[in-house]
């Protein structure tokens, strides 16, 4: 996969903690969530600060009801802030138009989400191809990418299959051909062990450390703790709130 970041540069991020600078890929600043209901304010994020650079590896982990999925979706352009700046690979998204969105979704970031979130009539490869068919790419471009990312995963000896014919874990492997096949900047991975079960689960953090390895830029949601000791830090929300940062071994920062 291709990533903006040279090894040099992913060696060099992995060895320091995360400082304001050029090389952060998205920056959060003073972001808020106010959702609306009833005429009552539901304050799900509150000034949110924090940034994750080019070829890290972050984890963001808290209670069920924390603001987790909240911010992901936040970061994944799925929906806006009520307040704050968001910065993604130099530019301010915090403002697009819906259309504009959709468009930095498509080609610079790649969801992995807990239900797989597969086409259930579509073989393993359409489902793979789907998202770029949706640029315009032409059918040699397609069928490399998918390749390339179906043998990443595993899961090249499968591409005829549909999903119903797959267990959960190498539905979430398809799943994660899906999204690395855009070569995106980012990659985003909401509870992507939640449907599985241990075994499976440490299986799909393996290869999402594989993919950090080779230079992917990730940012996780999980509650488990376990899984969150993968990542090279974590950051700790609770009620809408960062409330620490540790680094990879518990250290605290």
């Amino acid at each position: 996969m291709t990533t903006p970041t040279s090894p040099a540069a992913a060696s060099s991020t992995a060895a320091s903690s995360p400082k304001s600078g050029r090389d952060a890929l998205i920056r959060l600043e003073g972001i808020k969530k106010v959702f609306l209901t009833d005429e009552v304010e539901t304050h799900a994020l509150s000034d949110v600060h924090f940034e994750i650079k080019e070829g890290e590896y972050v984890a963001i982990a808290g209670p069920s009801g924390c603001g987790k999925t909240t911010l992901l979706s936040i970061l994944g352009l799925l929906d806006t802030a009520s307040d704050g700046k968001y910065t993604l690979a130099g530019q301010d998204v915090t403002s697009l138009s819906a259309a504009d969105r959709a468009r930095v979704r498509n080609r610079q970031i790649g969801f992995i989400f807990q239900a797989f979130n597969l086409i259930g009539d579509l073989t393993v490869y359409e489902n793979v191809e789907l998202p770029l068919t949706y640029r315009g790419m032409d059918a040699a471009e397609r069928k490399r990418r998918v390749h390339e990312a179906l043998e990443r995963v595993g899961m090249s000896h499968r591409m005829k299959h549909y999903p119903s014919q797959l267990s959960g874990g190498q539905q979430q492997r398809v799943a994660i051909a899906r999204a690395v096949a855009g070569e995106p900047l980012l990659l985003l991975a909401d509870e992507p062990t939640g449907n599985l079960d241990s075994t499976n689960g440490e299986a799909v953090m393996e290869l999402l450390a594989e993919l950090h390895r080779g230079g992917a830029t990730i940012c996780m949601v999980t509650h488990d703790t376990r899984y969150a000791e993968h990542a090279q830090r974590t950051v700790r929300l609770f009620d809408g709130r960062v409330v620490e940062e540790e680094r990879s071994g518990g250290k605290k920062s």
